[in-house]
């Protein structure tokens, strides 16, 4: 949905809304995708959510409306439905969607609408929710399309026509007689052979699998690398547990990199922080800006300490912004690749001292461009002044000096990090920019009081 068109149904909807029309919202509710409802939802107010939720009968659309909506807007939502209209959703939706609503609503009211489930019902989903959300038990799809590594081609014809709910049936599961997972047929191949063909015969046994503890991080990177539209889950005795798809891994991407921005931008993990209010935004950004400020305090006391050259060369506060601003930016481009690099497997533990030499390397040619041009443009510009060819060499050796650590320092940090199993996403955005703000003014007096005292 382009803008245009956004905001042209967002204006239909409030013009709706405040006409109390409702039958035309209802007309405007059925030729409205879900998805795009709930991107609408963002931009309403709460009695405009609150009456057009309420119109909604059909459970189905409800069920993939909710499954799109943002979770504070979801909470309270469905906070104010009676348990069994809420039971009558979970029917429509996929047991990994039932389990990420049941835990998001309040403990009461998930203990309230598990009780008003079947018991078959209820047991799959108080199993999938003991596993962490942000691991391949908490998105997997429970029960997959499986088969006996004895049956034929033609059975399993059979049984995908029977089943009208199983999830993604592009691969058919193969299983012995203990429920271990033995191989895996693409449903292009089972469509190629004779029917009589037993499944043991074409299935592909060399299997990519994970287990339910691994972290959702983990499963994207290996769908991403092997092309997967779905994963196995398996247990240590490698019994088939459920399969995590390609539509939910997609979700999984978009989140851990919405997450990885915040926290390198040091606004903390929350992927809804548009949704919070002044307030909450305050208290979710105070502790990270905290650091920043301890830094600038430290800084200023640098500054007070090399008063004497300041106060003797005035010309140096001009250059200041300059080699703080590119050691800053040379960092972040540094650890913004590494970290993205060690995000998507492109950089491992055997690459690391290769990553860091290269990124030496660039902030050493950088570091001797940059200063050669700032001490060319310091003696151009302030000619007349006494000193200048000192002053400009000076300023230049502060700048090669300052890009070259600004380059290393954004590599490794983030290097360290990942050793000391810290999330290089969460700390290294903060490190570097403080750290480079304290070591960009404390080269900049230390080699300008060496040259030019």
């Amino acid at each position: 949905m382009i803008d245009q068109d956004f905001i042209v149904l967002l204006d239909a909807f409030r013009r709706m809304v405040r006409r109390n029309a409702r039958t035309n919202i209802l007309k405007l509710i059925e030729n409205t995708h879900p998805a795009e409802l709930a991107a609408l939802f963002r931009s309403f107010t709460d009695t405009e959510r609150e009456t057009v939720f309420n119109l909604i009968s059909d459970p189905t659309y409800n069920a993939e409306f909710l499954t799109e909506l943002d979770g504070s807007i979801l909470v309270d939502l469905v906070e104010g439905m009676p348990p069994k209209a809420i039971v009558e959703i979970l029917n429509e939706m996929a047991p990994d969607d039932q389990a990420d609503l049941l835990a998001q609503i309040p403990e009461d009211l998930g203990k309230e609408v598990l009780g008003l489930m079947s018991n078959s019902d209820s047991e799959d989903l108080e199993e999938l929710m003991m596993y962490k959300p942000d691991t391949a038990g908490g998105i997997m799809v429970p029960l997959p399309f499986k088969m006996n590594e004895r049956n034929t081609v033609q059975d399993a014809i059979n049984a995908i026509r029977e089943q009208k709910d199983v999830e993604m049936v592009f691969y058919i599961y193969v299983v012995d007689d203990n429920e271990r997972l033995t191989g895996v047929i693409s449903l292009r191949q089972l469509l190629m052979v004779s029917p009589k063909t037993v499944l043991q015969n074409i299935m592909i046994s060399k299997l990519v699998t994970v287990q339910p503890e691994t972290d959702q991080e983990e499963v994207a990177r290996i769908i991403s690398r092997y092309n997967f539209l779905a994963l196995p889950v398996v247990d240590r005795e490698n019994k088939l547990l459920g399969i995590v798809t390609v539509d939910d891994i997609i979700d999984v991407i978009r989140e851990e990199a919405t997450e990885d921005f915040l926290q390198m931008a040091g606004v903390g993990k929350d992927r809804e922080i548009l949704l919070k209010t002044p307030i909450q935004a305050v208290r979710m950004r105070f502790p990270w800006l905290f650091a920043t400020f301890i830094g600038g305090i430290i800084i200023s006391a640098i500054v007070v300490r090399f008063q004497h050259i300041l106060d003797k060369f005035v010309i140096l506060a001009a250059f200041m912004p300059i080699v703080a601003g590119m050691g800053g930016n040379v960092g972040s481009q540094s650890s913004t690749i590494v970290v993205r690099g060690l995000a998507t497997g492109r950089v491992n533990i055997q690459q690391i001292f290769h990553v860091l030499l290269d990124q030496m390397k660039i902030g050493l040619i950088l570091g001797v461009l940059y200063g050669v041009l700032l001490m060319l443009f310091s003696n151009i510009l302030y000619h007349s002044s006494a000193n200048i060819m000192n002053i400009g060499a000076a300023i230049g050796i502060a700048l090669c000096c300052e890009l070259f650590i600004a380059a290393s320092l954004g590599a490794l940090v983030p290097i360290m990090l990942q050793r000391l199993n810290i999330d290089p996403a969460v700390a290294t955005g903060p490190m570097v920019s403080i750290t480079l703000d304290i070591t960009g003014i404390l080269i900049y007096f230390s080699i300008a009081t060496a040259i030019l005292t």
